[in-house]
């Protein structure tokens, strides 16, 4: 979602961007008609003056509509997947010197430490930008970067139904 809002945004000025996003907003959020909130930001002001940033989603409508399938409780995990995609990627640096693991044991000796070293220097960098911010020393930290995501229960429960076998 993140990219294909930013896909839509980029060929409209500063000045308008904020009102576009709004209305795109209506877009993704849709409960069930999406394709109508689509159709109807084309017919706005906005529309008709960037109907690039409509065609964008028209064009990436197909990997889109899997998105709409889900709750909004869902949508709001899914929204950016950002986190997923830097752990994924200092993971990946981890593994790839290894050809093959003989046993599921041997990943786990070999990615959770990997882990824990990228959690502690997240949390470096956290309290770092913390003093430089001025925010007192006892304030508790987080193991996530960003706000905090309420309602994993339900968003797990409806991937697990959505996914059989996936998710444990």
């Amino acid at each position: 979602m993140v990219h294909l809002i930013r896909n839509s945004l980029r060929p409209v000025p500063r000045k308008h961007r904020a009102a576009v996003a709004a209305e795109l907003r209506k877009v993704y959020t849709a409960p069930d008609a999406a394709l109508d909130a689509l159709a109807a930001f084309a017919g706005t002001d906005l529309g008709r003056r960037y109907p690039q940033a409509a065609r964008i989603w028209e064009t990436a409508w197909e990997r889109f509509v899997p998105f709409l399938a889900f709750t909004p409780a869902v949508r709001k995990l899914l929204y950016t997947t950002n986190s997923i995609e830097s752990l994924s990627y200092q993971l990946r640096k981890v593994t790839k010197a290894r050809g093959h693991f003989p046993t599921d044991d041997a990943v786990v000796k070999l990615l959770w430490p990997a882990i824990v070293n990228i959690e502690d220097k997240r949390a470096r960098q956290r309290a770092a930008r913390a003093r430089q911010d001025g925010i007192r020393a006892g304030y508790p930290g987080r193991l996530i970067e960003g706000t905090k995501t309420y309602g994993w229960t339900d968003a797990l429960n409806e991937l697990a139904a959505a996914y059989p076998g996936r998710i444990r």
